[in-house]
């Protein structure tokens, strides 16, 4: 049974995405069958994995919303397989409300499908809201992005609150598979600060593997290529393939 993993931290511009396609790229060279899930309404992971979200004709809305089965809405890229996302989705959290298990939506989708992937990556939006939630209540453990800045920690207590709260009320398999150390300086002593701090808080869970601050990172969204590919030998490219290393070696 494949592994989901949800890539989650309420606190914007911390790596989500950037992980989220990165890790499937490089799992994906590695051999393993990977499908990136975007649930985030600003679709970037979907345009970050060569896909233009202004074309797609389906996306993970319709299979959230209107039932459509995920294996009609998954895209095939050479990066890895996609359940893509558009604008529509930002709509979606209304409509979830209204459905009679709104948590639940996500996790029925990937139900049938889960078997056909070593592992499926749900990037999430920047927020603890329902689209979120639906994204803990599918996942089997969650992947923390954590920018090696000041205001880092902030938000990672109300985002373990809730992990607690799924834990108890919604999804009690769910656990930590990993944190992930991102944006990282190694010239200041406050990143070093930060990572410090970070692995204090999460004993065991931090990845060895940091990914550092890089052009090339920044640059790749903008090519729809992964930094694996577009700049194969910049820092941010063998940071990712590192920890995917690491994530292999834990699944």
């Amino acid at each position: 049974m494949g592994r989901i993993i949800a890539v989650v931290n309420q606190k914007g511009g911390v790596g989500k995405t950037t992980t989220s396609v990165n890790l499937t790229a490089a799992l994906t060279d590695l051999g393993k069958k990977v499908l990136l899930c975007d649930f985030d309404p600003q679709a970037n992971a979907t345009s970050g994995l060569g896909l233009d979200k202004r074309k797609l004709r389906k996306s993970i809305y319709d299979t959230v919303v209107n039932d459509v089965p995920a294996r009609e809405v998954i895209a095939h890229t050479k990066f890895g397989d996609v359940l893509p996302a558009t604008a529509d989705l930002a709509g979606a959290a209304v409509e979830l409300i209204s459905m009679s298990d709104p948590s639940h939506q996500l996790e029925k989708a990937l139900a049938p499908i889960r078997n056909d992937y070593d592992v499926i990556f749900i990037d999430c939006p920047p927020s603890l809201e329902m689209l979120t939630l639906n994204a803990l209540a599918a996942a089997d453990s969650i992947l923390v992005p954590v920018q090696c800045e000041y205001y880092a920690l902030e938000g990672l207590t109300d985002l373990m609150n809730t992990l607690r709260m799924v834990k108890k009320r919604i999804n009690p398999r769910l656990e930590i598979f990993g944190v992930a150390l991102t944006m990282f300086d190694g010239r200041t002593n406050f990143s070093n600060q930060v990572a410090q701090e970070v692995r204090r808080h999460f004993p065991g869970k931090v990845f060895g593997t940091v990914v550092p601050r890089n052009v090339r990172l920044a640059e790749a969204p903008s090519h729809g290529l992964p930094v694996t590919v577009y700049d194969r030998s910049s820092r941010g490219a063998q940071a990712y393939r590192a920890m995917a290393e690491e994530i292999n070696k834990r699944l």
